[in-house]
Parts: structure tokens; sequence; C-alpha cells
């Protein structure tokens, strides 16, 4: 290993210990808080007061719960994520937390506990989050720079990557770019004098070689995927004859986990629809009232294996809004009426879409239907778009929760495959909690800049589908 090489480990090394120091000390804190309210505000609540062991197996269930929430939030991704980002998603995680902290001694007690103990225990870990994060965060970048990196790329996409790396210049920072059609051996000498490369959207063939030689010198290496590999990610690996193989068969979801998923489906519906049954009442009240049209708008979109539905979902644009044919919302678009501005807002107007999933058009998670006529659209520059229909489309999905209104429409079909070959019932759980967090951000309501149409190129390039009226 050459001396640079050693540097760049010994850095890792550094890099992920301070990670994981300043994750601990985060959890320690917060279980503290907790066990502290337990012992002092709560024990004698209790029909047979904890000790010891009984302290250790709540505090055990919270540090669990806390730990495996601000995995899936990015509550304890001090360093990798952005200081404001990681507050947010901690704030999240303390509060389902202490949610579920709250149901263990509810049972414990066989009552309901006053919760002003947990709250102000709440509003400690918040103001010491909010500290942690932000001095922990102000440490990290001044000890460990941005990763400088070779940006090896191949036709015009580079500079719509190049776009993108600036949103996380705190992370990495191209320090310089070769086009890979340059000759071998001039990549090879710009790959040697870094230690992080990024390979984007290389023909596979001379990907495989600048990969291997990456790899061979110890580079750190991202690389975008191209659609057969994420497929082969949800492979199997199997062994026949003397070599390793990997197994596809097509069918993304097995037996057991189709009627899993159903299953889940059907229970959380039933239960949302019962309690958010007061909201869509009121919303529709409120939609008649406005303009007295209809309260609902259905849609044809497609589903599983192309089967075309009606979606539901409130009115929040005019009556005949799309009278001069299909057309993406747009930011301040006049065709939204006052209710719609704030339904859109709070997504008031996606709830008749458990109807939807109730009826089996819908599932809670997986690709977002879209209308027949964009997908013709789409299919025409991207064959792929059909593997979509794989499974059943959903309310919310990997697209949506990981994509912006300005992602590729081919990167949100890697995104999409990525979660069809990717299915486990967890993922659905983890993507499902992640919804309720991303219910809080704005960035997702909003509209393209352009107006665009069915008829036109440009929806081939718009992105989301807040096009529903």
């Amino acid at each position: 290993m050459s001396n640079k090489t050693g540097i760049k480990s010994n850095q890792e090394v550094w890099r992920r210990f301070y990670k994981l120091f300043t994750a601990t000390i985060l959890v320690a804190v917060h279980v503290l808080l907790i066990y502290l309210i337990l012992h002092y505000n709560y024990n004698q609540d209790f029909r047979t007061r904890l000790y010891l062991r009984g302290h250790l197996f709540v505090l055990g269930i919270y540090g669990v719960v806390f730990v495996a929430l601000g995995r899936v939030f990015g509550g304890l991704l001090v360093g990798d994520r952005r200081n404001g980002e990681v507050l947010f998603s901690q704030l999240f995680t303390c509060l389902f937390s202490n949610f579920v902290f709250y149901l263990i001694i509810m049972m414990y007690s066989f009552k309901f506990p006053t919760p002003v103990p947990l709250l102000g225990a709440t509003g400690l870990q918040i103001i010491f989050s909010a500290g942690w994060i932000l001095l922990s965060g102000r440490m990290y970048r001044k000890m460990f720079k941005p990763y400088q990196v070779l940006l090896i790329y191949d036709g015009v996409a580079a500079d719509d990557f190049r776009n993108k790396l600036k949103t996380r210049r705190d992370q990495l920072q191209v320090s310089d770019m070769i086009c890979a059609s340059s000759p071998i051996d001039e990549i090879y000498r710009k790959i040697d004098e870094v230690n992080t490369v990024i390979i984007w959207d290389v023909e596979v063939s001379l990907r495989n070689i600048i990969f291997k030689h990456c790899y061979e010198n110890s580079k750190r290496i991202y690389m975008a995927p191209k659609i057969s590999d994420i497929i082969l990610n949800g492979s199997s690996s199997i062994h026949m004859f003397d070599t390793p193989l990997l197994l596809t068969d097509g069918s993304p979801l097995q037996y057991e986990e189709r009627i899993l998923k159903r299953a889940m489906d059907i229970v959380l519906a039933l239960i949302l629809i019962v309690l958010s049954s007061p909201f869509m009442i009121l919303t529709a009240i409120a939609i008649k009232l406005c303009d007295g049209g209809p309260m609902l708008y259905k849609q044809v979109r497609c589903t599983k294996n192309n089967r075309e539905f009606e979606i539901y979902k409130f009115r929040s644009m005019i009556v005949d809004a799309e009278k001069r044919g299909a057309q993406l919302a747009k930011e301040k678009d006049d065709r939204i009426t006052p209710v719609g501005k704030v339904i859109r807002k709070v997504r008031l107007d996606e709830l008749p879409q458990l109807f939807n999933v109730l009826k089996g058009d819908m599932s809670f998670v997986g690709p977002r239907p879209e209308r027949p006529e964009f997908i013709a659209k789409y299919v025409q520059d991207m064959p792929e778009f059909a593997y979509r229909t794989k499974v059943t489309a959903g309310i919310t999905g990997y697209a949506q929760l990981y994509g912006k209104y300005n992602t590729r429409p081919y990167d949100k079909l890697k995104l999409d495959l990525y979660y069809i070959e990717s299915y486990s019932l967890w993922l659905d759980l983890k993507l499902i909690i992640l919804t309720a967090k991303i219910l809080f951000t704005m960035e997702s309501t909003e509209g393209t800049t352009e107006t665009v149409t069915a008829g036109s190129s440009e929806t081939v390039t718009a992105g989301e589908d807040k096009s529903e009226e």
C-alpha cells in the first residue's frame, strides 16, 4: 500500500470514528433523560415497581427503537448530511421514540400516565440535540475536508451531475473531470492522482475496465448504475456447478410477499380511513362551498400489468382545468382553487386514495401510477419504463421520497426499479415512516416551473405527477 493510500485509510478511520462518537453521545443522552423520568416520575405509577432489570429492559427497547428510527430518518448521520437536515430528522426520531416509550409505560401502569414529565424530557432532548448536532457538525467540517473527486463522464450528462454536486459541496467537490472517450492511459493517470472517483453514465464495457483499475488501487468509487445493474441488485446468489450464479426470474415479489403486502395495505387503509374521516368530511365540505363543483376528482391511471383504474383525489383545481389538454401543475398555477392550495400543502387531496388501496388498485408503497398518455411518451424514449408496472402502483414510493421535481425521469425510473428489486416488508415500513417526515417538508408539493402538456416533448423531462386536474 502506498503512503498516499495509507493516509487515505487513516482519514477514513477517523471519519468513521467521529461519526460513531457523535451518534453514541446522542443516543446516550437521550436514553439517560428517559431513564431519569422513568425512575423518578413514572415508577410509582406502575403496579409493580421497576428496579434495575426492569429499567434496563425498558431502556433497551427505547434504545433499539431510537437507533432504528435514527437510521431510517437520518437523525444520527452527523457529517453525512447538512446540519439542518440532521436536526430535522433527529426531531422526528425523538418524537416517534418517545411515543413508543409512552405506550410502554401506559401498558406497565394500566392507565394513561401524565405526559408532562415526558414532554419536559422531550424538550431537553431537542435542545441538546440542536446544540450537539450544530457543534459536532461544524467540528466535522473543520476536521475533515470534502472529498476531492475525479468525475469520469460520458455524453452530455456531466453538467447535470455537476449541478447536483453543487448542492453537497460540504461532502464532494469535483477537483478534475475527464471524458470517458479520452485515452485510457490518460484516464488512469488522473485516477492515480485522486482518492475518490465518480463514474457517471459510462458505457458498460469501458466502465468495467475503469472500475477494475480503481478497485485495484483502493480508490473510493461512486458509480451510476445501469438498469441491468439495478435489476441484478435484487437477484439471488446461488451456487451451481463450480461457479457462483445470480438468479432473477422477473417476478419481484414472491407469493407470500404479495399476501403480506396486501394484508398490510388493507389493515393500514382501514385504520387511516377511520382516523382521517373527520378531515375528509371537512375537506369535502370546503371544496363544495368554494365553487360548488364536485368534491372528488377521478382520473385514469395505470397500475400493475398496465391495468387502468380511476384514481380518487379531492379536487384542488377549477372544474375543466384540462380543457386545453393534460398538463402538469406549475408554480403559481392559476387553475388551483384557494381551498386547493391549502389541501395540496398539507396533502389532504391525497386522502381518497386510501379507498384505491382498499380496492386493490393501489398499494401504500410502490411506483406512482402514471396516466396512459404519459406512459406512451415515456416508453418511446425509455422502453424500460414499462418495468414499473411489474408491481402495484403506490401512494408513496422510492422515487417520491428520494427524487425531486427536477430529477430526470430516467433517474426516477432507476429509483422505482431499485424499490421493486429490493422489496421487503421492512423496506415498505421504512418508506411509510419516511413519508411521515416528508409530509412536513414543502419541497415535494411544488409544481414544475414550466407548463407541460401530454403532447409535448417536455413531458418526458418534467417529472412528478401533480397533473391531476
